[in-house]
């Protein structure tokens, strides 16, 4: 029997995985777009998954897979094109792709950004010190990973609100609405002209960076500079944004931990790896599918089937992590899957963790006694399978 995700899945999704989990590591579900897919829940078998090179992503596969199990979800050419980027591709184009950004986000160039990260979120919670209580990511989580995003890739600040609410109804789970198509489509055509613009007027930026040739004079074309700027721009923030809303909940549900956190931040590059397996900010992988046969801990899935990779479930199998559904701040949790694993592991993933540090390090130096202000019960999670994040989070200073 194939299982529904109901709307409770986006609150408690471990409610789900820990069912399932007991039966077996690989199940078929439901979604709320109405296609069946694979999920993997165990974690020796996710993070195997994560780099077999028999479940396939490359976009246009994708779109057929789509157009042949669901004939209304069609994918017009705007949205191709915010898709056909290096997430969406199997080698050789992924690593053809992969090449001409790497270096960008390589840990000795991300590292050279951190004098202006610090900066960045001095300058936001400055400007809160006077505030008894506000929301923690609209008035830091949000803006201090978009800030750096912007800054990096040569985008006007000016733009934020607009392509974060965009990104929010691409994100969303669900059939496609007129909605999410609009958003498609002002989204493609702002990078499309936001491309053109660098193209024409280069600057000291990433974006312009990544359209200049490569060592051996290969260089990304237009559209493929399109789709990367959309990756780029989306992932560059949404992660971080989650990582920080998820890791500041998980503290405050229990007040000692803040504490003792803030009483020895030597241990906060430690804390983040814990935040990142405890409460991952990418709760699902993005999607694979299969072009023959195969078995994942015999599980026989035919060819044309979609596969996901619960990250969030690998990294409480309590078979890996002892203790998998507790926080434990002085535990060890390497080898979490939050950032994926095999060729396509998160590019970003150094600017994400730098960020992350940066934030718990300001935020317990400037705030000390941060509380949380809502009932947890009454918390919203974003209506998405993908993402892993907080409608909002209030908090006081607890002064």
């Amino acid at each position: 029997m194939i299982e529904t995700l109901g709307d409770d899945f986006f609150t408690e999704p471990q409610v789900y995985y820990r069912r399932w989990r007991e039966h077996g590591p690989v199940h078929r579900v439901s979604f709320p777009d109405g296609i069946p897919r694979w999920i993997v829940v165990g974690y020796p078998e996710g993070r195997a998954a994560l780099a077999d090179p028999r479940l396939h992503k490359d976009a246009t596969g994708l779109v057929e897979l789509f157009r042949h199990k669901r004939a209304d979800q069609h994918v017009n050419s705007q949205e191709s094109l915010l898709t056909a980027h290096m997430l969406n591709t199997d080698p050789p184009d992924h690593t053809r792709l992969r090449k001409l950004v790497g270096k960008a986000f390589a840990p000795r160039q991300i590292a050279g950004l951190r004098p202006r990260i610090e900066q960045i979120a001095t300058d936001l919670l400055d400007r809160l010190a006077g505030r008894d209580r506000f929301d923690l990511l609209a008035e830091f989580a949000v803006p201090l990973p978009i800030t750096v995003i912007c800054e990096l890739l040569g985008v006007d600040l000016a733009d934020r609100d607009t392509f974060r609410e965009q990104t929010a109804l691409l994100l969303s789970t669900g059939a496609r609405s007129p909605d999410t198509v609009r958003a498609a489509e002002q989204m493609s055509a702002y990078m499309w002209n936001l491309v053109q613009d660098k193209t024409t007027h280069p600057g000291n930026d990433l974006l312009s960076a990544i359209q200049a040739p490569g060592d051996d004079g290969d260089r990304l074309s237009e559209t493929e500079t399109v789709s990367m700027a959309f990756l780029l721009l989306v992932a560059g923030h949404e992660t971080t944004v989650n990582l920080i809303g998820n890791g500041v909940l998980a503290l405050l549900r229990d007040e000692t931990r803040w504490d003792a956190l803030r009483a020895d931040p030597a241990r906060v590059p430690v804390a983040v790896e814990e935040f990142l397996r405890f409460d991952s900010p990418v709760n699902v992988s993005t999607l694979r599918f299969t072009t023959e046969p195969m078995t994942i801990a015999g599980v026989e899935i035919p060819p044309g089937e979609l596969v996901q990779i619960a990250l969030s479930g690998a990294n409480h199998d309590p078979a890996h992590f002892a203790a998998a559904d507790d926080l434990d701040l002085t535990g060890d949790a390497t080898g979490h899957l939050a950032f994926g694993h095999g060729i396509h592991y998160c590019v970003g993933a150094p600017l994400a963790r730098l960020e992350a540090q940066i934030a718990f390090t300001a935020l317990l130096q400037h705030f000390p006694r941060l509380r949380l202000d809502a009932d947890v019960r009454t918390l919203r999670y974003h209506h998405s399978t993908l993402i892993r994040g907080l409608t909002e989070l209030p908090v006081s200073l607890g002064e």
